[in-house]
């Protein structure tokens, strides 16, 4: 019996330790979020928009939207490699972002529907604006779904491409 559990404690200590290794050593792939809450089901995102829009007018900046869901793997494996060394400069001179909780489809319709975001491909999904609140780009398809196939040159790409 006192065998047994020395196996199982071996085994799930030598899993938790590969399980660890392979998640430092993954590369691209982000397997945990600092943030459990980037999509906080009780904020305004109309207001924060706007807010985000007046504030990229005064420091010529244009708006990253980021339509996501807490449940959203890829959201948050987005949301680290936006905050990432080599993509978060880039992202913090050009752009002010705006995360907008999307649930399961259904919350803050009324912005997907706005800004033409066809989250019936997926989410992540992602909008920019300029500062007076033109469409720069939209995700009309599912070019950010699979956020943990990207690399930070593939957003890098994509940032500089939109910034100002």
């Amino acid at each position: 019996m006192q065998v047994h559990r020395l196996m199982a404690a071996t085994f799930l200590a030598v899993w938790f330790l590969g399980a660890t290794l392979c998640s430092a050593q993954s590369g691209n792939l982000v397997l945990a979020a600092d943030n459990d809450d980037l999509y906080p089901s009780n904020v305004d995102a109309n207001m924060e928009i706007q807010q985000a829009l007046t504030q990229a007018a005064k420091d010529r900046k244009h708006v990253l939207l980021v339509f996501g869901a807490n449940w959203c793997y890829d959201c948050h494996v987005l949301d680290k490699q936006l905050a990432s060394p080599q993509v978060a400069p880039v992202l913090n001179k050009n752009y002010e972002v705006v995360n907008v909780n999307v649930g399961r489809g259904g919350k803050n319709r009324d912005i997907t529907d706005r800004y033409e975001v066809a989250i019936n491909h997926g989410i992540p999904a992602l909008t920019v604006l300029d500062a007076n609140g033109k469409i720069l780009f939209t995700q009309r398809h599912s070019e950010f779904v699979d956020a943990r196939n990207l690399s930070p040159e593939d957003l890098l790409e994509f940032l500089n491409k939109w910034k100002p």
